[in-house]
């Protein structure tokens, strides 16, 4: 029996919305047939977006979209995609397939996309190969209401207001594929940038710089001595999970339970990370006026058979359902620093919440987690606590939880990351009776998944609980992921 004990009157802070944020590249057919499909398709659509996938994301309260990249973004010239797209130029997608990009999903699309989910949007810019000319008028295009060239040229190209614009971000892993840069060259570099993209009227940008990658410590380091908080209100970190290293990714559907734990591992690894680079932070920034923000994360398996190799298209299992629940739980657990996450990526690349085939579209298992997960958004962190059980040869808790308040109403989410046992738990918190609570699991066999004859063998059910003396009792199956909703 697990005992997971509460305590509402300890708030560690607040859970941004941004934290459960996703992300969209240039790649394969995360845009093109996957989010946008043309006016003129047969697939229902609103000037040219898919209105199933805009429905799902609204579904599960999308807070935040980044684009165009990704490494597409460093290589992106956003006057390309403006204008009429008969005369858009086409570019030569190089570090993504090396396909053909017509740019007919640019700036405008981009734009109506959010607000017909009624997200955010989060802009990476061009620093690697773009301008400071470049990059200041792009922002001038999207924010400003005088008149100047760039927002004449907006009003051409059909749009009279500007758009809100928070979320800027000035270059993408500049240490790799952004210009292989040292961290001291991009700290000035991004100085130098950011000092000409403007806030214009009641516009007031979020600036991000690319942090590091993974496990580099120097480069946060760098970034800390180098900014302020004037030039800069957080920094980015990129994190993915590889079952055995860059070189042996593993498959997304084939994998023996060794490889499921060892999967988890390197999963959990990205706690330890965030706490070395916060204590970075921490030294040069105490009052933590920057804020970090997870912007790439997720789960990278090897291509599925028969597929584009740059199109990084794979399958979705319960395995990725159980990642996610850890990374969700580890962002929601560091929500004093962490501001905002994004999951690599939103539609048919990487670990997609969403893929299509056509006019098919199939919600995969880790939808259902950002599904199970919504509630947390703007919630108050609760202290909670159990005693770990350890599971596999790699030494892993058996659970992974966290808990907020909003409203008066708790929500609490648990993964059982074990294949073999169920979890018996018994909730209870400091000075509070519960009279009602709500279960709800996505559970199965780790390599259970939603294909296009078969889109829902993962989906989410009804978890039976208890009330025994304001506790709360229930039984959490082996491989699954559950909310459960608790009322005083």
């Amino acid at each position: 029996m697990f005992h997971l004990y509460l305590n509402p009157n300890d708030k560690k802070g607040r859970i941004n919305p941004e934290i459960y944020g996703h992300f969209s590249e240039h790649l394969g057919r995360c845009i093109y047939d996957g989010i946008y499909v043309g006016e003129d398709s047969d697939i229902p659509n609103v000037r040219g977006i898919r209105s199933d996938v805009v429905e799902a994301f609204r579904k599960i309260k999308m807070p935040v979209l980044r684009w165009p990249g990704g490494c597409f973004a460093d290589e992106y010239h956003w006057k390309d995609g403006i204008g009429e797209k008969s005369l858009r130029k086409k570019m030569v997608n190089t570090n993504w397939g090396g396909v053909t990009e017509d740019n007919s999903f640019g700036t405008h699309e981009f734009m109506d996309l959010c607000e017909q989910v009624g997200c955010e949007p989060y802009i990476a810019g061009n620093l690697g190969s773009g301008s400071v000319e470049e990059l200041a008028q792009w922002v001038e295009y999207m924010t400003f209401d005088g008149v100047s060239p760039m927002a004449d040229l907006r009003r051409k190209n059909g749009r009279e207001k500007p758009w809100k614009l928070k979320y800027l971000g000035v270059g993408n892993e500049n240490w790799g594929c952004g210009g292989n840069m040292c961290p001291q060259f991009y700290a000035n570099q991004y100085k130098r940038y950011q000092s000409f993209c403007h806030d214009f009227g009641d516009n007031k940008l979020y600036k991000v710089a690319c942090g590091p990658g993974s496990d580099d410590y120097e480069w946060t380091e760098t970034l800390m001595k180098s900014l302020r908080p004037n030039h800069v209100q957080a920094i980015s970190l990129h994190y993915y999970t590889f079952m055995d290293g860059w070189d042996k990714k593993g498959s997304a559907l084939e994998f023996s339970d060794r490889d499921y734990y060892k999967t988890l591992k390197e999963s959990i690894r990205i706690d330890e990370v965030i706490t070395r680079h916060i204590e970075i932070m921490n030294r040069y920034d105490p009052e933590k006026k920057i804020d970090l923000l997870v912007d790439e994360w997720g789960n990278w398996f090897d291509v599925e058979e028969g597929t584009n190799p740059g199109f990084l298209y794979q399958q979705n299992t319960m395995r990725d359902a159980v990642t996610a629940a850890l990374y969700l739980n580890i962002f929601n657990r560091h929500c004093d620093r962490v501001k905002m996450a994004n999951i690599a990526q939103v539609v048919n690349v990487l670990q997609a919440v969403i893929l299509t085939k056509d006019e098919k579209m199939i919600l995969t298992p880790t939808y259902h987690v950002f599904d199970l997960f919504s509630d947390h958004q703007s919630g108050e962190l609760v202290y909670s606590h159990l005693e770990e059980k350890k599971i596999s040869e790699f030494e892993l808790p058996m659970l992974s939880y966290s808990a907020s308040e909003k409203d008066d109403v708790i929500t609490v989410t648990i993964a059982n990351l074990s294949l073999e046992e169920d979890a018996q738990i018994e909730l209870a918190a400091a000075g509070i009776s519960f009279n009602a609570a709500d279960g709800q699991v996505i559970a199965g066999d780790a390599h259970a998944h939603n294909d296009f004859d078969a889109p829902d063998q993962v989906m989410i059910k009804e978890l039976g609980t208890k009330l025994e003396d304001g506790k709360v009792m229930l039984t959490l199956p082996r491989c699954s992921v559950a909310k459960l909703t608790l009322k005083k």
